[in-house]
């Protein structure tokens, strides 16, 4: 199956996209659960999703990591934190998604406005703060799915806010045990800059003690920022190879504000970590990194700044076995997932993780 043409791409940026964006008196977060709330309606149609996936579903199947993707492309973790819309997401083309990032006990997250759209960089600005249910709430919610959803399922776990980080072991423990019935994958967020702390999990002693305690029955993978130095990446993964992890998601979002249009720099400079296309050079740059470094040992995920089938196959070509999207989805609509997976059949990928 191949992508089709461009006209559901062009109706989504000039019909759907101004309509959402005006959703809430244009407030960035309103707009994003009202999304979230009709997703979660039309996963209960089935009619819906059936014509959903007959216009958007692409199969370009790899294997990655042990796990069969019917396509390269997934949904990155922060966009369906409580998996509140899960069927609706494969329907849209998504070969898999990743819920959270989800914490051990529940927490409201950052005061709002904590969301900002930054139009003419096509890009965005968050500190939410990993507000979600908690891991409880979305194991019950996952327990509760009257099928599975058709495609890999991946669950970002975090520290939650109250706990130090002398006991974050136990914390994201706390999480996976609770999870480890539903996830494809577990994803290790110690790179978000939203949480106080949290980054330095990256160091090797953490990073160690936190990969020694999850790696295990289900592929683990770590999520890294873009701000660290190309010594500090290859210090992590080393610690990601000594304790197998079974792969890199390159890169969270970033404190670096280069790259922004004239008319953001205002709105670009509220607090919080930046998605977009300003990361698609440095996130890239990573992916490569990671995966010379390696010598491709370590599968990476790729994802930031892809707002085109251009900018992920430039992601394949820099080493990543799969690309994941968020602010490219938010811009671009489903016609950018479906693109991206047809052309995914050309693509070149690293050797053996076709």
């Amino acid at each position: 199956m191949t992508a089709r043409g461009g006209g559901s791409g062009v109706l989504f940026e000039r019909v759907v996209r101004p309509q959402l964006f005006r959703v809430g008196g244009g407030d960035a977060e309103a707009a994003h659960e009202w999304t979230l709330r009709r997703l979660a309606a039309l996963s209960r149609r089935p009619a819906a999703l059936a014509a959903l996936r007959a216009r958007y579903a692409v199969r370009t199947p790899r294997t990655v990591f042990g796990v069969e993707f019917p396509n390269p492309v997934g949904l990155a973790a922060g966009m369906d934190k409580d998996g509140l819309a899960l069927p609706a997401w494969p329907a849209l083309g998504f070969g898999f998604v990743e819920v959270g990032t989800v914490t051990a006990h529940a927490q409201p997250g950052n005061p709002r406005p904590r969301l900002f759209r930054l139009r003419d960089s096509e890009a965005v600005v968050n500190r939410m703060g990993f507000n979600n249910a908690g891991a409880e709430a979305l194991a019950a919610r996952l327990a509760a799915l009257p099928r599975p959803i058709g495609v890999p399922l991946g669950i970002s776990l975090g520290k939650s806010k109250v706990t130090p980080l002398d006991a974050a072991v136990e914390d994201y423990l706390a999480s996976y045990r609770a999870l480890r019935a539903h996830g494809d994958y577990f994803a290790v967020n110690v790179s978000s800059p939203n949480t106080p702390g949290l980054r330095s999990l990256q160091d090797k002693a953490h990073l160690d003690a936190l990969l020694a305690a999850l790696v295990g029955e289900k592929p683990v993978l770590v999520k890294i920022a873009p701000d660290l130095t190309e010594a500090a990446i290859a210090e992590l993964l080393e610690v990601c190879l000594a304790r197998g992890a079974a792969g890199v998601i390159a890169t969270n979002t970033t404190l670096a504000r280069d790259g922004l249009a004239a008319a953001d720099r205002e709105r670009g400079a509220e607090a919080g970590g930046l998605s977009g296309r300003p990361l698609a050079g440095r996130a890239r740059e990573v992916v490569a990194f990671v995966h010379r470094e390696t010598a491709g040992r370590l599968p990476v995920v790729g994802v930031g700044g892809i707002l085109d089938p251009d900018d992920a196959a430039r992601m394949f070509d820099a080493g990543a076995s799969l690309v994941q999207l968020y602010t490219g989805f938010i811009y671009r609509g489903p016609a950018l997932v479906r693109s991206i997976a047809g052309a995914a059949a050309g693509a070149r990928t690293p050797a053996g993780r076709r």
